[in-house]
């Protein structure tokens, strides 16, 4: 399973900062001695007309030239440096790629990514830029229409689903795709949790503080049978937080690593079952032991691995 990474770039943030940079690395790290199959390649930076595919040429313009306005900056949490626009961009990138060899192979990933606080005009909570949205728009111009037969007119663009299990909602990633019945936004978040001002979706669930792995795993089947109804994706991007954790500092949820396991295989399990191929970002993850986070995530990359074996050898 080829898993990109931008891991490389590490950036010069404050004494204090309480995003956990290292996480990346250590789950770099992990991954080959502990997940079969996996391959791990570098990810390229996304291009400024990639980028334009979902933010505004100003917004971008203004990240890569320093010149943002230092309220703008706050909002996203990083101090601007040139190490954070190339891995800002690095991460869309990582997740451009996963989504072309997922369209291939059935499965691929992203270290990183998940930046789904990012809008058409702004970042924010960490977030840049939109990797998720930037993927969605890229494939959907790269594939272009579904061959129809002749003399029957134009088909439908590729339709994308994104199933974010962060535990924070995806605001800029409804923001962006609002009004687009092309692109599909699923999204299970706390009710009480940043953002405190929600962007509608195309299907939100809110689930209160304390959420543990029965209630969250019922709302997760829900979700999948109402998105089922609705829609049929010909690519599923799936951000999956680790931090609905219980041992998460920012999560107040109550999953534990098998009812995050659960989780993901669950989603693989709806996609496969659908035959829809899958491109797996991390998200978040704020975990008050570095280590949990990256073991939640480290589990979620077994899971997706067993289904990439399986889009290799489908059996009759």
């Amino acid at each position: 399973m080829q898993v990109f990474h931008a891991t490389q770039l590490v950036l010069p943030l404050p004494a204090g900062h309480r995003f956990p940079m290292a996480r990346y690395q250590l789950l770099r790290d992990r991954l080959p001695a502990e997940v079969a199959l996996i391959k791990l390649r570098q990810a390229a930076p996304a291009t400024s007309g990639e980028l334009a595919l979902a933010h505004e040429p100003a917004y971008i313009h203004a990240i890569s030239t320093g010149t943002i306005e230092a309220r703008a900056i706050r909002e996203i949490g990083f101090p601007w440096s040139e190490a954070m626009v190339d891995r800002a961009r690095r991460s869309v990138g990582a997740t451009i790629a996963a989504a072309r060899v997922a369209l291939r192979e059935g499965v691929a990933a992203n270290i990183a990514g998940g930046t789904h606080h990012a809008a058409r005009d702004k970042g924010s909570g960490f977030c840049v830029f939109n990797d998720a949205a930037v993927a969605a728009r890229l494939m959907q111009a790269e594939r272009g229409r579904a061959p129809v037969p002749s003399g029957t007119g134009g088909g439908e663009p590729l339709r994308v689903a994104v199933i974010d299990l962060d535990v924070h909602q995806g605001n800029g990633t409804a923001s962006i795709f609002r009004g687009d019945d092309s692109v599909f936004t699923l999204s299970l978040h706390g009710a009480r949790n940043f953002p405190f001002r929600k962007e509608p979706g195309d299907l939100d669930v809110e689930l209160p503080d304390g959420c543990g792995d029965g209630e969250y795993l019922q709302s997760l089947e829900a979700a999948l049978v109402q998105l089922g109804r609705r829609f049929a994706p010909g690519l599923l991007i799936y951000l999956a937080g680790a931090d609905p954790h219980e041992g998460d500092r920012l999560g107040r949820l109550k999953l534990t690593w098998a009812g995050l396991q659960a989780r993901d295989r669950r989603v693989f399990e709806w996609a496969w079952q659908r035959r829809i191929p899958v491109a797996l970002c991390m998200a978040g993850g704020y975990g008050v032991r570095i280590e949990d986070t990256v073991q939640v995530q480290v589990n979620t990359f077994a899971i997706a691995s067993e289904y990439w074996r399986r889009w290799q050898n489908p059996g009759p």
